[in-house]
């Protein structure tokens, strides 16, 4: 049987949420405030796309949230894909004030969870594939609540304007993880490598909560054994530090 499913607005933004096996969707009174990890999809498309992943999130323990990224989904940009077909400079500067736009709405997000009972504030991760992972990396500085985070095939380049300057203050302690593809011609993963080694001196006191791991032969588009083994990666981490 898989987990129960709820469509709803979190504030007054779209969200999937798949709960534990056994959590009670009851009234507010009867709930228990669950670990919880929120989930960004790719660009173009969806939170109904990763479903599967969702779920397995929560047959793991997690209370799984699948969020709209703005212009997508039940907010859907007008014309997006002529507006993601045109000049590669001017897509490019789209695409990262929707990245930005999504990355200030996680504190809102947070709290409606909270205030509804649903979530540890203690304990919220934060996970997303390609634009999501994108988001993943700026989510950390925008709300300090984050305690994991898992980036796939995303950049730190696109999650804010100042690249990774401040890089050590913004991340650390949360527990991150980045997984990207080595033969990754969308999103190459030189910036994620890159924050990854600016990174290593504020994470020596807990060297455990920082970790790069590359697939090797894959492309942005990855095999389904390949996408499988970088989910079950992604579900270990959260698991492991956010509970």
């Amino acid at each position: 049987m898989p987990a129960p499913v709820e469509r709803c607005l979190l504030g007054e933004l779209p969200a999937l949420i798949v709960r534990p096996r056994g959590a009670d969707a009851g009234a507010p009174s009867k709930r228990r405030a669950l670990p919880t990890v929120l989930w960004f999809h790719g660009l173009g498309a969806d939170k109904e796309v990763h479903l599967p992943e969702l779920q397995l999130f929560a047959d793991a323990g997690l209370l799984a949230i699948g969020v709209d990224a703005a212009g997508h989904g039940q907010r859907p940009l007008p014309d997006f894909q002529r507006l993601f077909s045109g000049v590669a400079d001017a897509s490019g500067a789209l695409f990262k004030t929707l990245v930005g736009q999504t990355i200030s709405e996680l504190p809102v997000l947070i709290d409606a969870l909270v205030d509804r009972g649903l979530s540890d504030p203690q304990h919220i991760g934060v996970a997303g594939v390609s634009m999501g992972g994108c988001i993943v990396y700026g989510a950390i500085a925008a709300d300090r609540r984050v305690r994991a985070a898992v980036a796939l095939l995303g950049s730190p380049a696109c999650s804010c304007s100042d690249g990774a300057e401040q890089a050590p203050a913004r991340f650390f302690p949360t527990a991150l993880l980045s997984i990207t593809a080595d033969d990754d011609q969308v999103v190459p993963p030189a910036a994620a490598q890159a924050l990854h080694q600016q990174l290593l001196h504020a994470y020596a006191s807990q060297p455990e909560r920082l970790a790069y791991r590359v697939i090797p032969g894959a492309a942005h588009c990855m095999r389904p054994e390949q996408w499988a083994g970088a989910v079950a990666q992604t579900s270990a981490w959260l698991v492991r530090f956010v509970p």
